[in-house]
């Protein structure tokens, strides 16, 4: 029996896989708004019932597409952030940038899926803010890191916005000053922007050294958190 039970969850794993890249290929055919089960059931040769014991509804398939891609830019943020000198905080920080970087550009639909235009009709579930906290987790890590070993620069935060981020601060990362905070929520926003800006096209026919500026900007948004260099305070 187990060897059976192996054998047909290997099966599904397969199936689901299958699946998953279909999917994918129509979202970069047709975009999300599009995608339908009937039509990933009919390019696999599969009637839609069957396809429906693996995910009942287009709903769900968006989400199993959502997740995985989170997850994907996740890791590859978390492997540049365990490979970069621990005692460089503002290398560190342009590890995970530049990671995160490559890969939205190597996967620009996946990148589209989960930064892009929201999908009409459908509303991300609860079970996707775990994956999509995982590059913003890696950031804030590389602040408290430094916070706790060579200190931090204060930047400067105005009194109205200092509950919010007194809030975001116990809630995120307790211990990190406030000020840290709130920059660190900011160059999130603003990494992201640079990356979107890229890859759907708003640097074409405008910036040409593109890797340069990335890099630049990148540890612009590092000094801006309060991350000193080794040698200098920014």
């Amino acid at each position: 029996m187990t060897t059976i039970r192996g054998a047909r969850e290997r099966a599904r794993t397969e199936v689901t896989a299958a699946i998953k890249d279909e999917a994918r290929r129509q979202l970069a055919a047709e975009g999300a708004a599009k995608l339908s089960l009937r039509a990933v059931a009919r390019e696999l040769g599969m009637v839609s019932s069957a396809l429906y014991r693996y995910f009942p509804s287009r709903d769900e398939l968006l989400t199993a597409l959502i997740i995985d891609a989170y997850d994907a830019v996740g890791s590859a943020a978390e492997r540049a952030l365990a490979t970069a000198d621990p005692a460089d905080p503002p290398a560190r920080w342009t590890a995970v940038c530049v990671a995160v970087r490559a890969w939205a550009l190597t996967h620009p639909h996946e990148y589209a899926l989960i930064y892009g235009s929201p999908v009409p009709g459908y509303q991300a579930p609860q079970l996707t803010i775990e994956p999509a906290s995982r590059v913003g987790l890696a950031l804030i890590s590389i602040a408290a890191d430094a916070h706790r070993a060579d200190g931090i620069a204060l930047p400067p935060l105005s009194e109205e916005l200092r509950p919010e981020a007194q809030r975001l601060a116990a809630q995120l990362a307790p211990g990190l000053p406030p000020e840290v905070m709130a920059a660190l929520i900011a160059s999130w926003a603003q990494l992201f922007g640079l990356v979107s800006f890229e890859v759907f096209g708003q640097f074409n026919n405008l910036v040409e050294a593109r890797d340069e500026l990335f890099t630049h900007a990148a540890r612009r948004l590092a000094h801006e958190v309060g991350l000193m260099d080794r040698h200098r305070t920014p």
